[in-house]
């Protein structure tokens, strides 16, 4: 894989499933692997849903469009090798998809909700251009890192009681057995391809999982 100099590898840092962005759009932020740096791009609520999915591993019974999309560049002997996010002009971003190809289909372009989401389906790299990243690109202040907290902590749960403490283990045990029926209801709305409902389902985890710890 022959990567440019002038691009930055990201990563995925946090996921926004509230629609409170201006015009209802959704917040994707990408963070640098080297560095402390962040973008945040506005997607697309069905995109942002595809990504939600497919980090957290949530299998849908019939494939949906990304899925469709890397089974046909899959019957067509391709691969994506890495997407990179390499223009932003009026406020919009671009993107290209790198397939590991040397024939005419060598890169298409595409939006970046997209490259994302195939770049999550193939396990591919994720970059950014450098001259983005050096616009807009910001570190966050240290007031942030409580929000860098709590987008991270669900990453690594470990449950804990308190046996010294009879309230504490009441209450931690309330809310294990309410995020055991959370996940109940997120299975059965993801087979019934309910993806909002699933979403809000998602969501209320989160918030229970974050305050479980609080």
């Amino acid at each position: 894989m022959d990567i440019n100099k002038d691009i930055i590898q990201v990563d995925i840092f946090g996921l926004s499933m509230s629609s409170a962005v201006t015009g209802g759009g959704y917040a994707i932020i990408l963070k640098e692997i080297s560095g402390e740096r962040r973008l945040p791009i506005i997607i697309g609520h069905f995109e942002a849903q595809a990504i939600a999915l497919e980090l957290e591993g949530v299998k849908p019974p019939r494939p949906l469009t990304h899925d469709l999309l890397r089974n046909i560049i899959d019957n067509f002997g391709f691969s994506v090798d890495y997407v990179t996010i390499n223009e932003l002009k009026d406020s919009t971003f671009f993107a290209k998809i790198k397939f590991d190809s040397v024939s005419a289909m060598d890169e298409i372009d595409a939006r970046p909700s997209d490259a994302i989401a195939l770049a999550l389906k193939f396990s591919a790299p994720i970059f950014v251009s450098s001259e983005i990243m050096d616009e807009i690109g910001f570190i966050p202040a240290a007031d942030s890192k409580i929000i860098e907290r709590e987008l991270t902590r669900d990453k690594n749960i470990n449950y804990k009681t308190g046996d010294d403490d009879s309230d504490t283990v009441s209450e931690s045990s309330g809310k294990e057995k309410k995020l055991l029926k959370l996940k109940s209801d997120l299975d059965n709305a993801v087979a019934n391809e309910d993806y909002e409902k699933a979403a809000q389902i998602r969501d209320e985890i989160k918030k229970i999982e974050i305050s479980h710890f609080n």
